[in-house]
């Protein structure tokens, strides 16, 4: 016998296998990539698009237009009112002597008005709007940026609220049974069967629209599906040996559920969560196209798509929109079918 076949082949973890598994989808891993990179250029969307500066230099002085609000006065104007950094008169200001300005690749933040601009709006894309103007003067880009950082983070928060509710009825459910789970699943029922859609409806003829108050209804709901999958893994779980074991040792329900069950029932959660995120874009912007959403000044994907609708002359607006969100939602579901491959423990890293 060799040397060689003496050596002991180093033990792989199990987190290690599935991120093993993960790597070999290639879909998956680049739209993960992808995605992350997206995401992380929409959380600096102020520094990629912003109607002012990121940093100028005014008469020897450097200045940080973005995080201080500097006056007309302050380069050379006649008023108190805030600079307008798209004024010819403030750009001319930072051409001469030795003044400069760095500003965003952008020129726009998602609410700006060029009160200067030569075309009408909704005005065609250019190399001033890479993606156009909307009905009302505001870049395209800009609101897809903002747009998009709103929708993520919206998703994210909806999807961490529905797992955790999810995991805990799910659990409890599972874990108990008997009349403990009847007894859940008929209240699930009830709750189930309200109409959510009327619900936003008559929430949104009383209350302002808010993110707040949309995440808050979504919430109610959003959880159900996940505690389904999570109950029929616990009551698989609570049966097997080591459950038992534990049992056996004097280990507290919490210390079991928390310990040894939970871990082993987390695939179908793992697995949830992509399509939650896609589910919860949907959503919201579903509800903005309907004006159910967030307020009408807020940068929103639906609220763009609302616009394509209703201005189909413009159709840069439309086919923007339409491509950032069937990326959004590709991206998410590539990921979502790279995660359930590489948890199905059939499969070899």
């Amino acid at each position: 016998m060799s040397a060689t076949a003496l050596i002991p082949t180093p033990s792989v973890s199990p987190g290690r296998r599935i991120w093993l598994r993960f790597r070999q989808n290639r879909n998956g891993y680049v739209s993960l990539i992808l995605f992350l990179i997206l995401f992380v250029i929409s959380l600096g969307a102020e520094l990629v698009s912003n109607d002012k500066p990121l940093v100028a230099s005014y008469h020897g002085k450097i200045l940080f237009p973005m995080l201080h609000d500097y006056s007309e006065k302050a380069f050379g104007g006649d008023f108190e009112s805030p600079a307008d950094y798209l004024d010819p008169f403030i750009q001319d200001q930072f051409r001469k002597d030795d003044n400069w300005a760095i500003y965003p690749p952008n020129h726009y933040r998602f609410d700006t008005l060029n009160y200067f601009a030569k075309q009408p709006n909704p005005a065609p894309p250019s190399s001033e709007n890479w993606l156009g103007t909307d009905d009302r003067g505001r870049d395209v880009f800009a609101r897809l940026l903002y747009g998009f950082r709103i929708s993520i983070l919206f998703g994210l928060a909806l999807t961490a609220t529905g797992v955790v509710l999810g995991l805990l009825a799910g659990a409890l459910q599972g874990y108990f049974a008997g009349r403990t789970d009847l007894f859940m699943q008929r209240i699930l029922e009830i709750w189930g069967s309200m109409p959510e859609l009327y619900l936003l409806i008559i929430f949104s003829s009383i209350f302002e629209p808010s993110i707040g108050l949309l995440l808050v209804l979504l919430s109610l709901f959003g959880w159900m599906g996940l505690s389904d999958y999570v109950r029929a893994d616990f009551l698989r779980n609570r049966n097997l040996e080591y459950v038992q074991a534990a049992r056996a040792l004097g280990l507290s329900n919490m210390q079991i559920i928390w310990r040894h069950v939970l871990p082993n029932s987390l695939t179908p959660v793992v697995t949830f969560l992509p399509f939650r995120m896609s589910a919860s874009i949907l959503a919201l912007t579903s509800l903005d196209f309907l004006g159910l959403g967030v307020p009408p000044s807020t940068p929103s994907l639906g609220e763009l798509l609302a616009q394509g609708k209703n201005n189909l002359d413009a159709w840069w607006i439309a086919l923007s929109t339409f491509i950032v969100l069937t990326v959004t939602l590709l991206l998410l579901t590539n990921i979502g079918d790279a995660l359930r491959n590489a948890l199905d423990v059939r499969r070899k890293a």
